[in-house]
């Protein structure tokens, strides 16, 4: 088997941190993944089953320790900035969005259609909010600092309990619930 031919190996680990459960995934390259909070391993599973086919899955809390040692001094306000690689398994347009993401400040918000302008595709909003919900690296790729126009929080992959929580870590509040709404202006 030449290199060429080599079968992909994803790496992953589990963070168990307080009350944080994560679980996280890199290749070679980089940071691949990061799950929803209590999210089963079969969440993983089947998303390295789409994006890496044909990949070995394998447990290796070694080698994902400094991705995990930067998630943790995240979650523990230490950190406000990820240096990490990260290895994007989308299309063009969504590992332009996700870019983009990177971009928002810690502690600030931008809109769905504040995001559609950054890619050059303002009327696109709506394939914007599609690429922010597949958004396979939560935290590092920071969807959660994505807010309706009218700055209601909307839908997160991670759920709106993680995406209240990690915007008031970001503020120094304790997490209290803020206004929902449906919208992605």
């Amino acid at each position: 088997m030449n290199r060429n031919e080599e079968q992909a190996v994803v790496r992953w680990s589990r963070i168990d941190h307080g009350d944080w459960r994560l679980h996280v995934a890199a290749t070679d390259t980089g940071l691949c993944y990061i799950g929803s909070p209590d999210a089963p391993f079969e969440q993983l599973e089947k998303w390295v089953e789409a994006r890496v086919p044909g990949s070995t899955l394998v447990r290796d809390d070694e080698r994902l320790t400094p991705y995990v040692r930067e998630l943790i001094d995240y979650l523990e306000g230490s950190r406000t900035t990820f240096e990490a690689p990260l290895d994007f398994k989308g299309t063009a347009f969504q590992t332009a969005v996700w870019r983009a993401l990177q971009g928002i400040p810690y502690g600030e918000t931008r809109s769905y259609s504040e995001i559609a302008a950054l890619v050059d595709r303002p009327a696109a909003v709506r394939a914007v909010g599609a690429a922010i919900g597949a958004n396979p690296v939560l935290v590092c790729v920071p969807c959660h600092r994505v807010v309706g126009k009218s700055g209601a929080l909307t839908g997160y992959r991670g759920g709106l309990p993680m995406k209240t929580r990690l915007l008031a870590l970001e503020r120094g509040q304790a997490a209290e619930p803020a206004p929902v709404s449906p919208e992605r202006a």
